[in-house]
């Protein structure tokens, strides 16, 4: 099942749900859906925290996903992502941190993977994590 909360529709605080949900509203706090997946409308405007089984949308705030992370081509992401699997279609907007961690029941001592994008193209991983630069850093010279 579906929920929609319209564009009309402002929540402040934590928002916490057991079905898939799509934002056109406002919400500022934290958003649960451990199992299940958010997306965050046209109209939607997002300031929060969200632990979901998937993402996709535009906000502000760090995500943590068991599944997956999508920012599109319209989307923007201000904040980190901590999720097995992230997609950045092209045009997206986003400045923050990617930490891949493995699927559980991957092999013991896999390294995780970390990336980090932003316009001050600095990594802020823990010494010695593997990093890559997703975007490049702006007004620098080479």
């Amino acid at each position: 099942m579906q929920i929609n909360l319209g564009k009309t529709i402002q929540i402040k605080g934590d928002l916490t749900g057991s079905e898939d949900l799509t934002i056109d509203g406002k919400v500022e706090g934290k958003i649960f859906l451990e199992q299940h997946h958010l997306t965050i409308g046209e109209n939607g405007d997002i300031k929060a925290d969200v632990q979901a089984k998937g993402v996709a949308g535009k906000l502000i705030g760090n995500i943590t996903a068991t599944d997956r992370v999508e920012v599109t081509s319209t989307g923007s992401l201000l904040g980190d992502i901590r999720a097995p699997r992230v997609v950045l279609s092209d045009g997206a907007r986003f400045r923050g941190s990617i930490d891949m961690e493995p699927r559980s029941g991957a092999r013991a001592g896999s390294a995780s993977r970390s990336a980090t994008a932003g316009a001050s193209g600095t990594s802020g991983a823990a010494p010695g994590a593997r990093t890559r630069t997703v975007a490049p850093p702006t007004g620098t010279a080479p």
